[in-house]
C-alpha cells in the first residue's frame, strides 16, 4: 500500500468521528484532569483545613507540588515529540487524574497528599497540553476553523462539576468521602476523553501544503510570550487556589464555598465564547491584553473591599477571564506553529508553569504571616497587569515579523 493510500485511510477514519465527537472528548479531558483532579482541591482546601488539620503552609505547599507535577507535564510534552507518542501520554493523563483524586482519600499523611498532587499536575498538563495539541491537529484535517474556545469550555465546566460535587456531598460525607466522589464522577468523564478523540495522522512529507512556514521555536517572540504567560501564571494559581479560602473569609460567605467555585465556573464555562467574539472583531493580542487587565483587577478587588456583592462579581470576573487567558494564548501559539503545536505549547507554558510553583508556596507564607490571603491577591492582580505591557511587546514582534532565533 502506497503512503498516500495510507493516509487517505486514516483520514476516512478520522472523519468517522465527527469534528463536534473530538471537542467533546478534549472537552470531558479537562473536566477531568482540570476541573476535577486538579481544581477540586479549591473547594476542598477550608474544608480540608478545618477537618483534616491542613495549615496555610501545607495548604499552599501542597498546591506548589501540584504545580511541581504541571511543570514536569510540560517539560515532558517537550520531550514528547512523536505524535502517538503524545497520544498515548494523553491517556496515560486521564487514568492519573482518576487515580490521583481518590488517591487523597487514602491518607492524612502530607507527603502522600503531596504525592497525589504532583500525579493530579501530571495529569492537567495531558489536559491541557496534549490534548489541545490533538484537537487543533483533527480540526485542521477536517477543515475547521483551528480555534480552541469550544475545548477550553471545558475548564469553566469542570470548575462547576466540582463546585456542585462538593456542594451536594458537603453535609453528608466527610473531606475524604468527597474526594472519593469525585474520582468516581471523573471516571464517568475518561471514557469519552478516551474513545471520542482518535490517534494523530501522521502526514507523508508530499502531503504537506507548500505554503505552511515552519518557524523556529526559541525567536524572541518566544521570550516575551513565555515572560508574559509567567505573569498569567502567576495570577491563575493564586486565583484558582485560594479564591474561596479567601473570600470565605467574610462571614457572610463562611462555608458557602462551593457556591463561590460555582461562580467561578458559571462565568468560565460560557467565556470561551465571549474571548473568541473579541478576538474575531480586534485580534487576538488585543483580546488577550483585555483578559489580563480585567483579571488583575478581579484579583485586587477583594483584597480591598468586604462588600459580599464585590467579592462575587471579582470570582465572576475572575471566571470569566482565566480560562480566556489560556484559550488565547494556546490558539496563538498553535496557530503561529501549526505545523506541531504541542512542543511549542510546551514552551510557552513553561514560565506559566514556573510561576505555578513559586506563586503558591508564597501565597501559603505570606497567609500565615498576616493570617490572609490578602496581600498574595494584590501582588497577584500587579503581576497580571505588568503581563499586558509584555504581551504588548510579543505583538510588535509579530508585527515586525521577527523570526530569528537566538
Amino acid at each position: 500500500m502506497s503512503p498516500s493510500d495510507v493516509s487517505s485511510s486514516s483520514s476516512t477514519v478520522t472523519k468517522a468521528l465527527s469534528a463536534e465527537k473530538i471537542i467533546l472528548s478534549g472537552i470531558c479531558a479537562l473536566i477531568l484532569t482540570l476541573g476535577i483532579a486538579r481544581f477540586a482541591y479549591t473547594p476542598l482546601l477550608p474544608i480540608m483545613q478545618s477537618q483534616a488539620g491542613l495549615t496555610y503552609v501545607s495548604g499552599g505547599l501542597l498546591a506548589a507540588v501540584n504545580y511541581g507535577g504541571y511543570m514536569t507535564g510540560v517539560v515532558l510534552a517537550m520531550l514528547i515529540t512523536r505524535p502517538k507518542s503524545r497520544f498515548y501520554a494523553y491517556r496515560i493523563g486521564l487514568v492519573l487524574g482518576v487515580l490521583s483524586t481518590v488517591g487523597m482519600a487514602l491518607s492524612t499523611d502530607v507527603f502522600v497528599w503531596g504525592i497525589m498532587r504532583y500525579l493530579a499536575g501530571l495529569a492537567s498538563a495531558a489536559g491541557v497540553l496534549l490534548s489541545s495539541g490533538l484537537i487543533l491537529h483533527h480540526l485542521i484535517r477536517l477543515g475547521k476553523r483551528p480555534q480552541l474556545g469550544l475545548h477550553f469550555s471545558g475548564l469553566g465546566l469542570g470548575t462547576v462539576v466540582s463546585g456542585l460535587t462538593v456542594i451536594l456531598t458537603v453535609h453528608s460525607l466527610i473531606w475524604s468521602g468527597q474526594w472519593v466522589v469525585l474520582g468516581i464522577v471523573g471516571l464517568m468523564f475518561l471514557f469519552p476523553a478516551w474513545f471520542w478523540l482518535p490517534a494523530p495522522v501522521v502526514e507523508s512529507t508530499s502531503a504537506k501544503p507548500v505554503a505552511l512556514i515552519k518557524r523556529k521555536i526559541m525567536e524572541p517572540w518566544t521570550l516575551w510570550m513565555i515572560l508574559a504567560y509567567f505573569c498569567g501564571g502567576f495570577g491563575f494559581v493564586v486565583g484558582v487556589t485560594f479564591i474561596v479560602a479567601f473570600l470565605v473569609e467574610l462571614p457572610q460567605l463562611t462555608g458557602q464555598g462551593g457556591w463561590v467555585w460555582v461562580v467561578v465556573g458559571i462565568a468560565a464555562a460560557p467565556s470561551t465564547f465571549l474571548w473568541d467574539r473579541v478576538a474575531l472583531r480586534t485580534d487576538n493580542y488585543i483580546a488577550l491584553m483585555l483578559a489580563y487587565a480585567l483579571q488583575g483587577v478581579a484579583m485586587i478587588l477583594p483584597a480591598i473591599s468586604d462588600v459580599v456583592l464585590v467579592n462575587m462579581i471579582a470570582a465572576a470576573l475572575f471566571g470569566a477571564t482565566y480560562v480566556g487567558v489560556v484559550s488565547l494564548t494556546l490558539t496563538i501559539v498553535g496557530q503561529r506553529y501549526s505545523d506541531n503545536p504541542s512542543p511549542a505549547m510546551a514552551r510557552i507554558t513553561f514560565g506559566y508553569g514556573i510561576a505555578q510553583i513559586f506563586a503558591p508556596a508564597m501565597t501559603g507564607y505570606l497567609a500565615e504571616l498576616t493570617n490572609s490571603y490578602s496581600s498574595s491577591f494584590v501582588i497577584s492582580g500587579l503581576v497580571m497587569l505588568l503581563g499586558v505591557g509584555l504581551l504588548w511587546k510579543a505583538k510588535r514582534c509579530s508585527e515586525a515579523g521577527n523570526v530569528t532565533a537566538v
